[in-house]
């Protein structure tokens, strides 16, 4: 149910009356897509801070570029190497958050981008990227949407769990779509929608039982996005990067829970009907799903691994030592394993015929495991 400041929003209000011409409920990846992303209310439309450090700035989360300019010169490395091995020149990056991680692979890559190209549907965090990429003038680009066909390379961070998710619920017999309804009060609550023959969409037999009660998420939309960049991508790569599992952990019944999270101030919670609009709603990715919707598009899978893996792969560890003390604590926490090392995932992926050894994935690489 939503708190009073919530129902009496316009988001709200909109959404009350998506749901009301739905019939009464709304999928739960129809209420995820506008309560993120609906024109001048979504919470990527508003213009809280979101990406920061600390609480105190009105932020609610901090991301890999806002943590460690190290990030970003770190995966510089490895899409330097992309570029090279693919004969490109072009950087396509989705969901650019602040211009953090364009402004450290720029200033790291220099006149090996010729072009640096961001598609991001936050007109308000168009312009905080705008205004801080603006020393490199026309080299950057913002676009609505992809063309049919373009060639570069591809980065994604933290990009696949802001898209949103179907949630399944388990009741011991058959799953059930979970969607929103309006409540009496004004508020939101969750409702279960039997869908004859529904399934979890697994590439193998369940580890066990699922427990009555289970509730998870597929991830559709994340697949689609793939599967569009394997079609639309001729000669180059793809990164993603972000937290999640592969399927077999993921689906794994002990996890009966799902992974659906909000952020908000830097506290996390898992109640995406209250404060709508106010706060990040997010889910960890299956990235077998992932690696399988980009394969079967024709993509090749460069590699898979940890964050942590990935980023020592890259050079970390001798960007460290010219870090000072303050440098090297915060670029500690993106390879800790408590921290962002173990958690987030690195993806790569490479358009038919422009495959290569990844810089990346030299070491660890968890392929197998997908």
């Amino acid at each position: 149910m939503t708190d009073d400041s919530s129902q009496a929003s316009p988001l709200s209000e909109r959404l009350a009356a998506e749901i009301h011409a739905a019939g009464g409920w709304l999928p739960f990846d129809r209420f995820m897509a506008l309560a993120l992303y609906a024109p001048g209310l979504g919470y990527y439309s508003g213009p809280s801070q979101k990406f920061g450090l600390m609480p105190q700035s009105g932020s609610d989360f901090v991301t890999a570029p806002e943590l460690s300019p190290l990030f970003g010169r770190a995966l510089a490395a490895q899409v330097g190497q992309a570029l090279q091995a693919c004969s490109c020149d072009e950087v396509w990056e989705f969901g650019a958050g602040t211009g953090a991680l364009a402004e450290q692979l720029l200033g790291a890559l220099g006149t090996q981008i010729r072009r640096y190209r961001i598609v991001d549907l936050s007109g308000t965090l168009r312009a905080r990227q705008a205004q801080r990429l603006a020393a490199w003038g026309d080299q950057v680009e913002w676009l609505d949407q992809l063309p049919e066909q373009f060639d570069g390379i591809v980065v994604g961070n933290e990009v696949l769990d802001a898209m949103p998710v179907q949630l399944l619920a388990f009741d011991g017999q058959a799953w059930a779509e979970r969607g929103v309804v309006c409540t009496p009060e004004g508020g939101f609550a969750y409702a279960d929608r039997a869908q004859p023959g529904l399934q979890l969409p697994l590439s193998e037999p369940p580890v066990g039982a699922f427990p009555p009660g289970m509730v998870t998420e597929t991830h559709a939309q994340a697949e689609a996005f793939v599967r569009t960049l394997a079609q639309r991508l001729r000669r180059g790569a793809a990164f993603l990067i972000d937290y999640g599992f592969p399927e077999r952990e993921y689906y794994h019944p002990q996890r009966h829970g799902g992974t659906l999270m909000c952020h908000h101030l830097h506290r996390s919670d898992p109640d995406p009907l209250v404060l709508v609009g106010e706060k990040d709603i997010t889910a960890h990715i299956n990235f077998t799903g992932i690696a399988l919707a980009g394969q079967d598009a024709g993509f090749e899978v460069l590699g898979y691994t940890s964050q942590a893996h990935f980023l020592l792969n890259c050079g970390l560890a001798a960007l460290l030592e010219s870090a000072s003390v303050a440098e090297r604590s915060m670029a500690h926490k993106l390879v800790a394993e408590h921290e962002m090392g173990e958690l987030f995932k690195v993806i790569g992926f490479a358009a038919a015929g422009s495959a290569f050894e990844a810089l990346g994935f030299v070491r660890g690489d968890r392929s197998h495991m997908l």
